[in-house]
């Protein structure tokens, strides 16, 4: 299968970060903004999809929920992909499927939309923006100076990552390939297993 990378939209035309905003806030759908451009997300941008597969918000509810149910009370508090992102060092707007703030959140010029400090990212991957969210997405969220992990769940198989920065400061990987295992998300003191996420799927399991 051909897998495609997010393509801009209206032409050749670049847009300045107050037009994106500007055009954000009248759209009805959501759209990424990059070194001038707008991207669609789940949409024409992405291959030849019409809106996320009922898998991949299956998998995006339990993981919110999971992490809403255990971190309640605590410093830290998760965001679904209403909640939208912005990359002050590479100027990247986008909507991760989750996110997670510890402390106070933060938000560019106080404008309480667009949030600057995430700990945790995480994406679930569909057919068209694999690729995109596990190389490019990955190399332009590491300029948060804040994320600690950032973790991919795909959504047709039973495979994740998580990324962290570890005791040299280096971004390590751990893999997951069954029901069986627990992702410990180290910078939210939470554990969540897999069987958890995958619950009501119909992905299939790697063993």
């Amino acid at each position: 299968m051909e897998v495609r990378e997010p393509v801009a939209l209206y032409g050749k035309k670049k847009f300045t970060v107050e037009e994106y905003l500007s055009f954000e806030e009248d759209s009805i759908e959501k759209h990424e903004y990059f070194r001038g451009e707008i991207f669609a997300i789940h949409g024409a941008g992405f291959s030849a999809m019409a809106g996320a597969t009922l898998d991949h918000n299956i998998i995006a509810g339990n993981f919110f929920s999971e992490l809403k149910r255990q971190l309640k009370g605590k410093s830290c508090r998760p965001f679904n992909s209403d909640q939208r992102i912005f990359v002050p060092a590479n100027h990247l707007f986008t909507y991760p499927d989750i996110s997670v703030v510890c402390g106070s959140p933060k938000t560019k010029d106080n404008d309480q939309l667009n949030l600057l400090n995430p700990s945790v990212i995480i994406e679930v991957l569909s057919a068209g923006t694999r690729n995109y969210d596990r190389g490019e997405k990955f190399n332009l969220y590491r300029a948060i100076s804040t994320l600690r992990e950032y973790i991919t769940v795909d959504s047709r198989s039973v495979t994740a990552e998580r990324w962290f920065v570890n005791a040299n400061d280096r971004w390590e990987l751990q893999e997951y390939k069954n029901t069986g295992q627990q992702i410990n998300i180290e910078a939210l003191n939470v554990i969540i297993s897999l069987r958890d996420i995958y619950d009501g799927t119909q992905a299939v399991t790697i063993l």
